[in-house]
Formats: C-alpha cells, sequence, structure tokens
C-alpha cells in the first residue's frame, strides 16, 4: 500500500500544473495565493460595510420617539444607559418604517424616571440592558487589522518557505532563466558557420568538464567571454552549444531584465544571479545585451554616476572579481556594441577575452543553409551553393529565415519538395521585401522602370570590376519599383578603388537610362543617388582615396573617447577642409556619372532591347541578359501565356470536383 501512494504522489507531482499536448492544461491547483487571499478580505470587508450601512437604525429625537411610544408605533425597546433602541411596528401607516430599527439619544438622569412610566404606560415590551460600546468599537477596529494581518502572515509564511524573503524582497531576486543539462540539447552540430569562434571557446569547455587539468600547470580559465558580432550571426546559439557540449547548466538573462523602476533592484539581482550560479558550479551564465548596464561609466550630461544602470554594473563587476580560481562558473555576455562596453568591463580578469562572431562568408554561409535544410525536403534542383553566392552579407538568422519561407511557400503551393525558384523567391522576400504582383502600375510608369533597371543592368554587365549581374525584375518589391540583382564571385574583405568606382557606375546607370530614353527623370532614382553619396564619403572619409585630400582620416571618433566631451555630429576638421570633402564628393560622383553615361550611349541598342524584354517579360536572369547582349531573342512565355495557363489551371481544378460528383 505504501508503495501505491508513492506512485500516486509521483504522478501527480510530475503532471500538475504542466502543459499537455494540443494546448491543453494538467489538473488545476486550487491553492489560494496571498494576493488572492487578500482580495477575499477586501471584499468581506466590503460586505461587512454595507450590511451594517444597511442595517444601520433611525435616528430619532427623543420628542419624536414619545409621539410614536404615545401613538403605538413601537413593538419592543431596549434601553441602556446612553441611548434607547427599539423597533417599529409593522402597520398600514407606517409600511416604510415597519420592522426597522431606530435609536434615541437620552440623558437618563433628566428623563429616566419619567420614560419609565411612559413605557408601563404604553402597554410596550421594554428591558434595561446592561451593554459595552467599548467593546463592540475595539471590535470594528480590530476586525480589519486582524484581516490584513492574516493576509500578511500566509503571504510571508509562503514566501519565507519557499526561500523568497518576502514579497518586496522578490523584486530583487534574478528573473533568469535556467535551462539544466538534461534541456540544453544543443551541440556544435548546430552551430556552422563560425568555425574560428568554436575553436577559440573549445578550452572553456575542456575546463567545466576536467578543470582539474589546467590546475595542475597553474593555469587560470577565463573568467569572462564576451561574444561579439552583428544581430543574428549566432552569439546566444553558440552560448547555449557550449553548454551543451559541456553537459552544464545554462543561466540565461537579458541585460535589460536587471533594471527596474525601483532604485537598487538591479544590483541585488546581480548578486541573487551570481549565488546561484555558484550554487549551481559548474555552469554557465549568459547576459544577452549587456550594452543594457555595461555602457561605459562618464561624466555626461544625463545625470551623475548614482544611477540604477550604474549600481548595475558596479555589482556586475564585483561579483565578477569575488571568482575563486575554483569556482567552475563562467560567465558569458553578448553585445553587437562593445565599443560602448565600460573599459572596466573588459579589462583582463572580467571578460578578458572577446570572441569575434562575425557574419558567415561564402563557405559559412553553405554551412548554415546545410544546418537548415535537414528539416525540410529540398529538390534535386534546389543548388545550395548558387543560394550562398547569392546572400552576401547575410546573417545566419536570415538564412534560417529565407528556408522558412521557401517551405512555407512550397507548401501553399502544394508542391512535393521546395524548389530552386522558392529559395530565390525567399532570399528576395527577406532583404527586400514581398513581392507585390497585383499592384497596378501604370504603363509610363512601368516603362520609366524598365529604362531604369535596363540602365543598371547593362553597367552591371560590361562593367569587368562590378560583380556578375544575377537577375533583374520590374516587380514591385518592398518600397522599390524594381530591382537588379547581383550575384558575387566571392566575399569582399577589401574595396578597392576601381571596385567602388564600379558600384558608383552601377548606381548611376538607371537615372542615365531615364534621362537618354524616357526624355525625364523620375524619383525612382533616390535610394541609388543615397547609395552612391555614402560609397564617395566613405572613400574619402575613411578609405582615404581622394588625392587631393590624402591618406588622412577625417570620421568622427568620438564613440571611443573615455570622456564625453564631444557631440555627436561633432566635426573635427575646419570648415575649409568640410568644403573640400564636399567638393570632392561631387567629384568623384559626377566622375562616375558621365564614364556611365558614355558607355550606355555606346550600348544605347542593347538598353533598350534589355527594356523591351522586361515589359514583356519581366524578369530576366543573367543567361537571358546575355543572350540579349549577343542580339539574339529569347523564347519563353510571357507574363500573359504565364496567366493565361494559370486560370485555365483553376479552371480544370474546379471542373474535376463537379464531375467527381456526377
Amino acid at each position: 500500500m505504501k508503495e501505491n501512494k508513492n506512485k500516486k504522489r509521483g504522478t501527480k507531482g510530475r503532471f500538475e500544473g504542466t502543459r499537455l499536448g494540443g494546448g491543453a492544461k494538467g489538473p488545476i491547483s486550487y491553492r489560494r495565493g496571498p494576493f488572492n487571499l487578500l482580495l477575499m478580505g477586501i471584499l468581506l470587508l466590503v460586505t461587512l460595510v454595507v450590511f451594517q450601512q444597511w442595517n444601520q437604525p433611525e435616528a430619532i429625537r427623543y420628542d419624536e420617539f414619545l409621539t410614536h411610544l404615545k401613538n403605538g408605533d413601537i413593538e419592543e425597546v431596549v434601553v441602556s444607559d446612553t441611548e434607547i433602541r427599539g423597533r417599529f411596528k409593522e402597520t398600514e401607516d407606517q409600511k416604510d418604517k415597519g420592522g426597522r430599527p431606530f435609536v434615541v439619544d437620552y440623558k437618563p438622569e433628566i428623563v429616566r424616571d419619567q420614560l419609565e412610566k411612559q413605557l408601563n404606560e404604553s402597554g410596550v415590551k421594554w428591558r434595561f440592558s446592561k451593554e459595552h460600546i467599548f467593546l463592540w468599537n475595539l471590535a470594528s477596529m480590530l476586525l480589519p487589522l486582524l484581516v490584513l494581518g492574516l493576509f500578511l502572515y500566509l503571504m510571508f509564511a509562503r514566501n519565507l518557505r519557499s526561500g523568497a524573503g518576502g514579497m518586496l524582497m522578490s523584486f530583487g531576486r534574478s528573473k533568469h532563466r535556467l535551462h539544466d543539462k538534461d534541456r540544453v540539447k544543443i551541440t556544435f552540430e548546430d552551430v556552422a558557420g563560425i568555425e574560428e569562434a568554436k575553436e577559440e571557446v573549445a578550452e572553456i569547455i575542456e575546463f567545466l568538464k576536467n578543470p582539474k587539468k589546467f590546475q595542475r600547470l597553474g593555469g587560470r580559465i577565463p573568467r569572462g567571454v564576451l561574444l561579439v558580432g552583428p544581430p543574428g550571426c549566432g552569439k546566444t546559439l553558440l552560448a547555449k552549444a557550449i553548454a551543451g557540449e559541456a553537459d552544464v547548466p545554462f543561466f540565461s538573462i537579458s541585460g535589460s531584465d536587471f533594471v527596474e523602476m525601483f532604485v537598487g533592484v538591479g544590483a541585488s539581482r546581480v548578486r541573487d544571479l551570481f549565488k546561484q550560479a555558484k550554487d549551481n558550479s559548474p555552469c554557465i551564465i549568459f547576459l544577452d545585451e549587456i550594452d543594457a548596464v555595461g555602457r561605459r561609466r562618464s561624466a555626461s550630461f544625463a545625470g551623475g554616476g548614482h544611477d540604477e544602470r550604474e549600481q548595475t554594473l558596479n555589482a556586475i563587476l564585483v561579483e565578477m572579481d569575488g571568482f575563486d580560481t575554483d569556482d567552475q562558473v563562467i560567465v558569458m555576455a553578448a553585445t553587437n556594441r562593445s565599443d560602448i562596453l565600460d573599459s572596466a568591463l573588459t579589462r583582463p580578469g572580467r571578460f578578458d577575452r572577446q570572441v569575434v562572431v562575425p557574419l558567415p562568408d561564402l563557405k559559412g554561409r553553405l554551412e548554415i543553409l546545410q544546418v537548415h535544410a535537414r528539416k525540410v525536403k529540398l529538390g534535386p534542383g534546389a543548388n545550395l551553393e548558387r543560394l550562398a553566392r547569392g546572400t552576401p552579407m547575410f546573417s545566419g538568422a536570415d538564412l534560417a529565415a529565407i528556408i522558412n519561407e521557401a517551405a512555407l511557400a512550397a507548401t501553399m503551393a502544394n508542391k512535393d519538395f521546395i524548389e530552386m525558384a522558392d529559395l530565390e523567391e525567399a532570399r528576395d522576400k527577406v532583404r527586400w521585401g514581398r513581392a507585390k504582383k497585383s499592384r497596378f502600375i501604370d504603363q509610363r510608369e512601368r516603362e520609366i522602370t524598365a529604362f531604369h533597371e535596363a540602365g543598371h543592368t547593362l553597367v552591371q554587365s560590361l562593367l569587368k570590376d562590378a560583380d556578375p549581374l544575377h537577375k533583374v525584375s520590374i516587380i514591385p518589391r518592398g518600397p522599390m519599383g524594381g530591382a537588379t540583382f547581383a550575384l558575387p564571385e566571392k566575399d569582399r574583405t577589401l574595396f578597392t578603388k576601381k571596385y567602388c568606382m564600379a558600384l558608383l557606375q552601377v548606381c548611376f546607370g538607371g537615372r542615365i537610362a531615364e534621362e537618354l530614353f524616357c526624355d525625364d527623370i523620375s524619383s525612382g532614382a533616390q535610394s541609388d543617388i543615397q547609395q552612391a553619396t555614402r560609397i564617395a564619403r566613405q572613400m574619402i572619409l575613411t578609405w582615404g582615396m581622394s588625392e587631393r585630400l590624402g591618406a588622412i582620416s577625417y570620421e568622427s571618433d568620438y564613440g571611443s573617447k573615455d570622456l564625453f566631451y564631444m557631440l555627436p555630429g561633432e566635426k573635427e576638421y575646419s570648415e575649409k577642409t568640410a568644403e573640400a570633402i564636399d567638393a570632392e564628393v561631387k567629384r568623384i560622383n559626377d566622375e562616375a556619372y558621365h564614364k556611365a553615361k558614355e558607355l550606355i550611349e555606346q550600348n544605347k541598342d542593347k538598353a533598350e532591347s534589355i527594356a523591351r524584354a522586361l515589359l514583356k517579360y519581366e524578369t530576366l536572369d543573367a543567361e537571358e541578359v546575355k543572350v540579349i547582349l549577343a542580339g539574339g531573342s529569347l523564347d519563353k512565355p510571357t507574363v500573359s501565356d504565364l496567366l493565361a495557363a494559370e486560370q485555365a489551371k483553376s479552371k480544370k481544378s474546379e471542373e474535376k470536383p463537379e464531375k467527381d460528383k456526377q
């Protein structure tokens, strides 16, 4: 019998309060929380007050009491030392007062003898009462205090049993999420594209598994590891993979979770987090977005040095200094703004190792796509290597979104697997937004867009220093009316001056084509002009590619100052130099503009052929553009043919169920 009881208790503990499959919940727990008890107490007090007000006796004067007594309206009377209490009779004339109590204030030393005589003559039932008014008043005062005391006792007793230290103290408890070693299933096999970062943190895994190996020679493992990189590159995933490889608990918390409206709460939560981590060592503490509390302390205009954020930062610094050499707790943090972190946080002994998690290169993007492609069904024509080439500067999160969007598109199209067209459409959707195929476009605007994209395409195809063309489309997507896509052969870590000048010429190709073929210019070149200006200023201010200004950096560097004495946008050069920079930006852009214009004028017939093909087919890939540039013609269905085929297909699908019914 004892075994059966234990089994039942175990089953209840395992399923009570957990979420079951299908969104259903387990058995409901009927235990009352402290706030529920407080609510019940308040409702009880309100009920008592309302009942007391409803049952409040009517106060009448002594002469009115004598009149009612003479008329026979009173049923009974109780005489006390300070007042007369009674109840009216329920008569036809006194229906509104029938059965209602009343009270009369009187002075017994004046009218006591007369009152007894009048009561005896009226025939009303009456008696003397020795009431203790003080006790009644004391009871009415103690009742709310008793309810409040009961609530406080239950609340503090419950929290003390759970080790929380009371409701107010629970504000200082850490809001971390604990993933124990049985729940962390992510390993290095799930992390791709950041091989150097994985190698750099391998020794941390070895330390968590075998700390005595490092203590033998007196070496000290880094106490803190700072993961630095753009958003979506896998910093959090790498931290979870380290915990999964080392098979240790994983404490995860965001930097913003430390800061509350109460002063000192952030520091208290830091102390609580590190205390629990030491109790569960070996383990990993992961502080995501640490720049929320780890910003550089400075004498800025925002206030002094005693605000909540700085107290939290000081607590983190103190706790990281408090680690012993044998404490098996590794603190990991992630940020994409390492330039604004306090120098005391990144010094040796705290976050003394910085691991850069960059955007993946071509090989890394291919590996990331292969990892995410394990969960979906790819068709035989899906070329992940080609997709990796067409996604430069994409993060791991962007690549995961591409695979997911392609799977959703293939599912909506009732396909058996994901095709290459689905992957390319998903890539364009993630980068530029959904294609607006149903949007009505005026024919004149459509022609301007076609010639605009033809200008980009022609310059991109003819310049050897530019990236190879991938495809061009005049289908609206996001804020753009059309787009020309490049397919880089490799990832660029260096930008040469020739390559930058080629980019500028490609940017101006659309505006030049509008001017030559449409006898007008439009606002469609807005983003092209912005991009060209940004590239030109980067060439001059940062890369020193201007012969007039020389190899001097004019870029503002106020963010690296320890003392925040410069305002954002303040220049470190004179107004005369600023004028020279503006003139040089215009000169470089004008030079690229004239070169692109000469190129398009020399190949005007080819640009017009590309534009006519875009008006007919809307989208052209690189091979089809090559055929047009070589003077050939395309043999593929037009947009009208595709629409007609789609309508015929839908009609057949509608007719088939009707035939089946017959």
